[in-house]
């Protein structure tokens, strides 16, 4: 992974002492609470509901094992002894003081970790593939530009203000698993002949208004990304919506503009800019990708012994089947830690959790760990002979759920436990549908299902992507939730569609429970969650949460004869 240089060290060194010396100007009253608001921001500080919440960098999704260490310092030195890692791969403190976040972003320095480019209206941390680098189906590698366009993105002094957050995500694999479509801009790494080059989307986004992202150009040579951005970034810098925060996002302006105009107008601007100092050369390419250089895999790893655990236990088998994912090695596997086990609010790790990953990561994966959108920790270089010590290792420290893409395995923000923005507690949703679904035979059964929970239309837990998804509402003062169905993520993601008015709190595991029953009552042979739903659409699944309830014409049409 990426190594900080000389330069590197001093630009967070020197931003650690400029706000730790805003802070102390915020304390002593020379800078008010409008003044400090932009400048915390900008170091990955919100108030939120009951203290401080302090949100850390993992850019495209790496650490190593020394900065997972360092989190857990910080957790248990200035927190509650547990963070929360988020759906854009980084760590949350919910708990810290405002006066030891400059003595916090110190320790994190030591380790090359900041909380730059995390919050405000600036480019957020670049995200990709949780597998990038190991994936079986990958075709080219992102990380390399992931590296420089974070470089590119930090401190960029003509996207400091931006009118709303921006975010940038790249795919390197055949199946996208970095949420690309609902991206300001995605990036699909390709090769067209014998060239590399990216398919560039604009416009995408979740949040109030959601909406898929449109390609502006099929094919970009890589040399050109940070001039082609810089292009895009500065359209919607010039033109973006500042009177009102609701309208502000690049997609807003995608679609008020109509994709073909907004990419004349990205084309005209990039021809002010285009070879210019900006573009990339197969140098600058090398000198970044000489840090991912593959690790000392071995050859000829002896898989009988796994092989014979997974035929004699039932369990590791399970946990192998739900847990593991394909590796580009042959005798090699990229394992999840899962961060989803009952009772535990999803996302949530400990101190002394995170000490053992560490411990993990040097013993079985290079000293490396990733972090996935969905909120899980990835091993991503373990030996397959070595699956069944990692997998007793986790069991015992709490890691071992095996529900990845399972209907428990769900994304959940803090929603309004913890947010000021939230209408809704989200963690507590989670844990009734939880402990509804507690049978894993059953789970396996009913297979692949995403339920994703947002606690607001920030839509912070992709809860517009879920197959089922939920939304906290405010109902005349009260906490309700919306359901969606038949959204996704991947090469085919789309939106979920609301099956009709919301509701409360507990009714949310019987809701789900009927979901569940009509797919179970309708599918054929094997057939997945989201096949079933495509087939018979969404009106089984509306009439049976709905039954004996009115809703959309019914409703209507009583309240007209009433």
């Amino acid at each position: 992974m990426y190594k900080y240089d000389a330069i590197d060290r001093q630009l967070i060194t020197e931003r650690v002492e400029q706000f730790r010396d805003q802070v102390r100007r915020w304390k002593a009253g020379k800078l008010s609470d409008d003044e400090f608001r932009p400048l915390r921001l900008q170091n990955g500080l919100y108030i939120q509901r009951h203290a401080p919440m302090f949100r850390i960098a993992v850019p495209y999704a790496m650490m190593n094992s020394a900065q997972l260490r360092k989190l857990a310092f910080v957790a248990r030195t200035y927190d509650k002894g547990y963070g929360h890692f988020t759906t854009r791969h980084n760590m949350q403190f919910n708990w810290p003081k405002v006066e030891d976040c400059p003595d916090i972003l110190a320790h994190l320095a030591e380790v090359e970790m900041h909380a730059i480019q995390t919050s405000g209206n600036c480019m957020r941390n670049i995200t990709t593939d949780q597998f990038a680098g190991v994936a079986a189906d990958e075709v080219i590698d992102p990380r390399p530009l992931a590296e420089i366009l974070r470089q590119w993105t930090t401190f960029h002094p003509e996207f400091a203000f931006l009118p709303r957050k921006f975010k940038i995500a790249i795919s390197g694999t055949k199946e996208d698993r970095a949420v690309t479509w609902f991206h300001d801009i995605g990036l699909h790494l390709q090769q067209q002949d014998g060239q590399i080059g990216f398919r560039v989307i604009v416009g995408g986004g979740l949040g109030r208004t959601p909406i898929r992202g449109q390609v502006v150009r099929e094919f970009l040579p890589w040399q050109d990304i940070l001039t082609y951005c810089e292009a895009v970034l500065r359209v919607y810098n010039r033109q973006g919506r500042r009177d009102n925060a609701y309208k502000a996002r690049i997609k807003i302006l995608v679609q008020a503009l109509g994709v073909e105009e907004f990419a004349k107008q990205v084309e005209a601007e990039w021809l002010h800019i285009k070879d210019g100092p900006a573009t990339l050369t197969q140098a600058e390419f090398d000198r970044v990708a000489a840090h991912f250089t593959a690790p000392a895999y071995e050859s000829a790893i002896d898989e009988s012994a796994f092989a014979e655990k997974l035929q004699s236990e039932k369990a590791f088998a399970r946990w192998v089947d739900r847990n593991t994912h394909p590796h580009k090695i042959a005798g090699y596997s990229a394992v999840t830690l899962s961060l989803k086990q009952h009772g535990v609010a999803p996302g949530d790790i400990t101190d002394a959790q995170m000490d053992k990953v560490a411990d993990l990561a040097d013993q079985y994966s290079f000293g490396e760990l990733r972090i996935s959108h969905e909120q899980n920790v990835i091993l991503a270089d373990v030996k397959k002979s070595e699956l069944y010590a990692v997998w007793q290792a986790a069991k015992e420290n709490g890691l071992a759920t095996p529900n990845v893409g399972l209907l428990t395995g769900i994304i959940c923000c803090p929603g309004g436990d913890f947010c000021d923005l939230a209408n809704a507690k989200s963690i507590p949703i989670a844990a009734a549908i939880q402990a509804r679904f507690d049978d894993l035979d059953y789970l396996f059964d009913i297979g692949d299902i995403d339920l994703n929970i947002s606690g607001c239309m920030n839509a912070c837990g992709h809860h517009h992507v879920g197959h089922i998804g939920v939304l906290g509402v405010d109902k005349n003062d009260s906490e309700f939730y919306q359901v969606t169905l038949g959204g996704r993520q991947g090469n085919t993601a789309k939106l979920g569609k609301v099956i009709g008015p919301s509701f409360s709190a507990g009714e949310m595991p019987d809701v789900v429970d009927k979901i569940i029953k009509v797919y179970v009552e309708n599918r054929v042979d094997e057939e997945r969650f989201l096949d079933t739903f495509d087939r018979i659409g969404i009106d089984p699944f509306k009439n049976r949460v709905y039954e004996g309830r009115a809703h959309g014409k019914a409703k209507a049409a009583e309240k007209e004869a009433a």
